[in-house]
C-alpha cells in the first residue's frame, strides 16, 4: 500500500506541474519571458537527477561497507534513472537555451560541466559491462561511482559558481528569487521538482526488479 502511494503522488504532482505549468499566468520576466515555464520541466529533471545520484552514491558507499549485491543492484538502477533525468535535463535546456540565448549550446561552465557529467558517468557503464566477475564489478563500480558523485557536484554544482554563467544563480548572475520567482511559480515548480522524485524512486525500483529477476 505504501509503494503504491508515492507512485500515485508523484503522478500526480508531475500531471499538476505538466498541465499547470503551461496554464499558469507568469510575472513579466525580461530576457526570459515566456520560457520561463521550462523552469517547471528542465530545472525539475535535474533535482531528480542529482537525488538519484545521492541515492546511488549513498548505496555505494553502503555497498563497500558490506557486500551486498543486491545493494550493488540498487546502486546500478538508481544510476541509470540518473541518466535518463540527466539526458532529459540537458534536452529541456538545450531547447531553453535556443529561445533564451539564441543557440542551442554555448560555452557555458553549467552547461559544459553538465557534459562532462554526463561522460563520466557513461563510463560508469562501460566499467560494469567490461568486468564479468559479479563481486569484482560491484566493489569498483562502487568506488567509481563516489568519485563520479564527487565529480557531478564539481563540475555542475562548484565550478559554474566561480566563474561567469549564462546560468542564474552562477557567474554573479541573480538567482531566480531576484527574477521574481513569485508564489505562482513555487506553487508549480515544488510539486514539480517532487513528484519527478517520486517517478524516478518507482523507475528505479523497476530497474532493481529487472535486475534481480535478469540473476535469478
Amino acid at each position: 500500500m505504501q509503494q503504491t502511494v508515492y507512485k500515485v503522488i508523484g503522478v500526480v504532482l508531475v500531471l499538476y506541474s505538466l498541465i499547470f505549468g503551461l496554464l499558469t499566468s507568469i510575472p513579466d520576466l525580461p530576457i526570459i519571458e515566456e520560457s520561463i515555464r521550462n523552469l517547471f520541466y528542465h530545472v525539475s529533471m535535474w533535482f531528480a537527477m542529482v537525488a538519484m545520484m545521492a541515492g546511488s552514491f549513498a548505496y555505494s558507499i553502503a555497498f563497500l561497507r558490506k557486500e551486498n549485491l543486491y545493494t550493488d543492484r540498487r546502486t546500478a538502477a538508481l544510476t541509470e534513472t540518473g541518466m535518463l533525468f540527466a539526458f532529459l535535463g540537458l534536452f529541456t535546456g538545450m531547447i531553453w537555451a535556443r529561445f533564451t540565448w539564441g543557440a542551442w549550446w554555448t560555452n557555458d561552465p553549467k552547461l559544459n560541466g553538465s557534459a562532462i557529467t554526463i561522460l563520466i558517468y557513461l563510463a560508469y557503464f562501460i566499467l560494469r559491462n567490461g568486468i564479468e566477475d559479479e563481486r569484482k564489478k560491484a566493489r569498483i563500480s562502487a568506488v567509481y561511482n563516489i568519485f563520479a558523485f564527487v565529480m557531478m557536484i564539481v563540475f555542475i554544482g562548484i565550478l559554474p559558481r566561480m566563474t561567469d554563467s549564462l546560468h542564474p544563480g552562477n557567474g554573479g548572475n541573480p538567482g531566480f528569487n531576484s527574477y521574481d520567482l513569485d508564489n505562482r511559480l513555487r506553487l508549480i515548480f515544488y510539486p514539480a521538482v517532487i513528484g519527478w522524485i517520486l517517478i524516478g524512486t518507482w523507475i528505479a525500483s523497476l530497474r532493481y526488479r529487472i535486475k534481480n529477476l535478469s540473476i535469478t
